[in-house]
């Protein structure tokens, strides 16, 4: 059953869009339009711009970070894209459309191609993995559904490989190779009852798409995440293409080289594969993140984000995580980190508001990414409606005072 919220049908091109951004989507044999909410051709009232720039500045400075894109869309109120800062200390100017490595939004773009395969009838969310990658040392009954839920109890590669990475950018990674690593630390919990990330479960849910379906990775997010939303700049590369410089600082004298950070933009999206190897840009990220959480596409199914379960077994009843996503009261999205890039993007299932954030120096962790997105959606949930539209009810269970303090607790860097 997919979601009603907005209507949910791909219909055939007759004319001007209803689409956020502005932009249509071609598929492979037909032109074909996703309807989403109708998007309010306007800025943002000036105070709304200044609190999000005042809490964009503070994680600027929190994180080490020589620039940052955001973009905020509020269907009701207007928009807010703009880039922030320098790509590189002293360097060129960030723009809007400079391309960055989207980090852990490749999860839910690899759930999705799942969702759109069982749509299909080529595989069925149930699957043994090992139906599909064989010579895997697991257990057998784990399934493409708990791989996309994180439910697997599997752990995650990147913290034993980090370093290596780093040592040679370049490399272009076998994801069997990653995989191993991943696998070698075995199974944790209980298969299919705790949430556990792993960049692991999502490598190897990209390999048993890729063996059901007889198409690379590439090709898939081409045709199943791309090609129905128009996206021009989103793709799973083994080569590095992001403009958007990617920092890391390191440590001196005992301290984070705030000012002196590494240039880590090299780094081949190979190292993330179907778990965090995709770029893209700010527009395309929201694009995606809105469709994402309204359900906009054909195989959008409503089962996806019906169950989800505690992201930590202490946190907030309102933080979940199923279905390649999280969940925060009505948001739905991803953020994370990878060398170089703190990201986060979130949209309201409700409303379809949207913010997506990027952070240049990866050094302060993911958490940041999410505090700061978090915040911004606090600040434009509140924003009044445009002449002609109506506001909805304001409803996140935090305030964006709440977020500002946690990124402070997070920082790594100074804030002025």
């Amino acid at each position: 059953m997919r979601r009603s919220h907005y209507t949910r049908r791909l219909v055939a091109f007759v004319g001007a869009a209803v689409l956020l951004f502005g932009v249509s989507a071609c598929a492979a044999d037909s032109e074909i339009e996703v309807e989403l909410p109708t998007q309010v051709d306007a800025a943002l009232p000036d105070d709304t711009q200044a609190q999000l720039q005042a809490a964009m500045d503070r994680a600027i400075a929190a994180t080490g970070s020589s620039g940052a894109i955001v973009g905020v869309w509020a269907p009701w109120a207007g928009s807010w894209v703009t880039g922030i800062g320098t790509s590189t200390p002293d360097g060129e100017p960030v723009t809007t459309d400079m391309t960055f490595k989207a980090g852990a939004t490749t999860r839910a773009m690899t759930c999705d191609v799942l969702y759109a395969l069982a749509a299909e009838g080529t595989v069925n969310l149930d699957d043994a993995v090992t139906d599909w990658v064989r010579g895997v040392p697991m257990d057998s009954e784990i399934s493409l559904g708990e791989l996309c839920d994180s439910t697997a109890g599997l752990g995650s590669y990147t913290d034993r490989l980090t370093g290596r990475m780093l040592a040679n950018p370049a490399r272009n990674w076998n994801p069997r190779e990653l995989l191993a690593y991943g696998t070698a630390q075995g199974i944790g919990g209980d298969s299919g009852a705790t949430f556990r990330d792993s960049s692991t479960g999502y490598l190897l849910l990209g390999l048993a798409l890729e063996n059901a379906s007889g198409m690379s990775a590439a090709a898939l997010y081409e045709d199943y995440i791309a090609q129905p939303l128009g996206l021009t700049q989103t793709q799973l590369a083994s080569t590095s293409t992001s403009t958007l410089h990617g920092l890391l600082s390191g440590d001196v004298d005992g301290a984070v080289a705030c000012a002196a950070p590494t240039d880590v933009t090299g780094l081949s999206p190979s190292a993330g594969f179907t778990a965090s190897g995709v770029e893209t840009d700010v527009t395309e990220l929201g694009r995606y993140v809105q469709a994402l959480a309204i359900g906009a596409r054909a195989y959008d199914d409503d089962a996806r984000f019906e169950s989800p379960l505690p992201v930590v077994a202490d946190g907030p009843a309102w933080f979940t995580a199923s279905g390649g996503a999280y969940q925060a009261g009505d948001l739905i999205g991803q953020y994370g980190s990878v060398p170089g890039y703190l990201t986060a993007a979130f949209a309201d299932k409700n409303t379809g508001m949207s913010v997506v954030v990027v952070l240049n120096n990866s050094r302060a962790g993911a958490d940041v990414a999410r505090v700061l997105a978090w915040e911004l959606a606090a600040v434009v949930s509140k924003v009044p409606a445009a002449a002609g539209q109506s506001a909805p009810e304001a409803g996140l269970p935090w305030t964006a005072e709440d977020m500002s303090a946690q990124l402070a607790a997070a920082a790594v860097c100074p804030i002025p």
